[in-house]
C-alpha cells in the first residue's frame, strides 16, 4: 500500500511539473507600443490594456488638470514597460466598460508590473470584484509604500474627518455622499482619516471626492 502511495505521489509530481512546463511554454509575450498613464497601455497589436487591481493618479486631459503624481506614474510605467515584451494575465473579467483588456502585467524576468507601481507609491489598490486574484499581494505592497513614505504617501497631511466605507465595494465616501449614505448598515465601516481607509485597501469614491482624493 505504501509503495502504491509513493508511486502515485511520484506520478502526481511528474504530472504537475509537465503541466507547469507546458504553461510556461504557452506563455505569449507582447511588445508595449504606447503608455497612456500609470495604469493603461497599448500593445503592438493595438489592444488597449488596463491594469487590474490598481488605480494611478490621472494625468492632464484637455481641460482637466492632472492629479498629483500622475506624471510620475506615467514616467515610471514608461520606464519599465515601453517597447519591452510583457505577459498579459487575465482574471475573471476580460474587459471593462471602455473595451480595454483587463490584465495583470509581467515582464520576462517575472516582475509583476502592477505591484511595482503600487510598491513605489504611484498607484493605490483598487478592489473590483471578481478580479481579485492579487488583491492581498497588492495591498501588502501598498502598506509597505505607505510606511516608507514613497510617492503619493510622502509627507502625508490631512485633517481628521468622517468617512463611510463600504465593506462590499471597498470604497470610502464623505459622510455627506449619497452613495455612502445608501450603504447598508452591515456593510458600513467608519474611518476617521483617508490614510486609515487606504491602509485597509479601500479606494476613494470619485463621485464625492473627485480629483485630489489622494492627499490634501
Amino acid at each position: 500500500m505504501r509503495k502504491i502511495k509513493q508511486i502515485f505521489e511520484i506520478l502526481l509530481f511528474i504530472g504537475v511539473t509537465l503541466a507547469c512546463v507546458a504553461q510556461s511554454s504557452a506563455d505569449e509575450f507582447f511588445s508595449v507600443r504606447r503608455v497612456y498613464d500609470g495604469d493603461t497601455i497599448e500593445l503592438e497589436n493595438g489592444m488597449h490594456v488596463r491594469y487590474i487591481g490598481i488605480n494611478a493618479p490621472e494625468i492632464s486631459h484637455q481641460d482637466k488638470p492632472g492629479e498629483p503624481f500622475g506624471s510620475e506614474a506615467l514616467a515610471f510605467n514608461e520606464k519599465i514597460v515601453l517597447s519591452k515584451p510583457i505577459r498579459v494575465q487575465m482574471d475573471q473579467e476580460a474587459s471593462d466598460q471602455y473595451n480595454r483588456r483587463l490584465a495583470y502585467i509581467f515582464l520576462q524576468d517575472g516582475t509583476f508590473v502592477n505591484q511595482e507601481i503600487v510598491r513605489n507609491g504611484l498607484a493605490h489598490v483598487l478592489y473590483i470584484s471578481p478580479n481579485i486574484t492579487y488583491t492581498a499581494v497588492l495591498l501588502k505592497s501598498q502598506q509597505e509604500a505607505m510606511k516608507a513614505g514613497k510617492g503619493m504617501w510622502a509627507n502625508w497631511k490631512e485633517k481628521p474627518s468622517d468617512y463611510i466605507g463600504n465593506k462590499k465595494s471597498r470604497r470610502f465616501h464623505l459622510r455627506t455622499c449619497a452613495l455612502g449614505q445608501r450603504t447598508s448598515k452591515q456593510n458600513q465601516i467608519q474611518f476617521g482619516r483617508k490614510w486609515d481607509a487606504f491602509w485597509e485597501g479601500y479606494a476613494p469614491c470619485k463621485k464625492c471626492m473627485g480629483q485630489g482624493a489622494i492627499e490634501e
